[in-house]
């Protein structure tokens, strides 16, 4: 997973086509002009997203992530996705985005996320040291860890929302202490829930089995996400 991206990350950054066809009743079958914003500053989102296609408008919420506490996972990132989704909505009342969304013909849905890691009963967000990240990584070693990852859309003109959550588990093989020095000197694991990257060339080899899928694992789930985003298209 490459580091987040912030500063590249501002608005109105586009990703290739995908055209989108609802036939949500017997009776209708049309294309749709689909608007997505993916509200995330991560690469890996960012990422996924493309694979399955879209076209996608970038923006951020810059949200104190630690401000939202719940005792489950689940609820947690939930919470966070909402709370996402509510700071970028504010941002394009302010900026005249909305209005522009308001006044045009397209459909717009709004993509937010989170994830959590959970290792031992405790929910791991994004490492803040090299001594946190060390432990993290250390715990992973010849264990195993579950990752707990939200979606949400929200049609950014009626204002409904549709979310959902996913769970993966990843077993390790036995973490080299010379790997976990490498990828806390490289930096990405700060960037990252539970500083967990399965898909790093350091780390993949090293991975015994994954229980779910590597899109969730790695922020996104795109059957969630799939769902998610046709169901919205059907209500609108």
């Amino acid at each position: 997973m490459e580091k987040e991206i912030e500063n590249l990350l501002s608005e109105n950054l586009t990703f290739p086509l995908r055209c989108f066809l609802v036939s949500g009743s017997s009776t209708m079958s049309a294309s749709l002009a689909l608007r997505l914003i993916l509200g995330s500053s991560s690469a890996s989102r960012r990422q996924i997203l493309s694979e399955m296609g879209y076209q996608f408008t970038l923006l951020s919420a810059d949200i104190d992530e630690k401000e939202i506490r719940m005792e489950k996972p689940e609820e947690l990132v939930v919470a966070l996705a909402h709370a996402k989704a509510d700071a970028i909505l504010e941002k394009m009342a302010k900026n005249g985005m909305m209005q522009e969304i308001v006044d045009s013909q397209e459909t717009t849905l709004l993509i937010t996320a989170d994830q959590v890691v959970v290792h031992d009963g405790v929910i791991r967000e994004k490492p803040t040291t090299p001594e946190e990240a060390r432990k993290f990584i250390q715990g992973y070693s010849q264990s195993h860890a579950a990752t707990i990852g939200s979606v949400l859309v929200t049609d950014v003109k009626n204002g409904s929302r549709r979310g959902g959550w996913d769970k993966s588990e990843v077993y390790f093989h036995k973490i080299p202490d010379e790997v976990i020095d490498s990828l806390i000197e490289e930096g990405n694991v700060f960037y990252v829930a539970g500083g967990l990257l399965v898909e790093h060339p350091l780390t993949s080899p090293l991975v015994e089995s994954i229980v779910g899928t590597m899109d969730s694992v790695m922020g996104l789930p795109k059957a969630l996400t799939e769902k998610l985003i046709k169901d919205s298209l059907q209500e609108s």
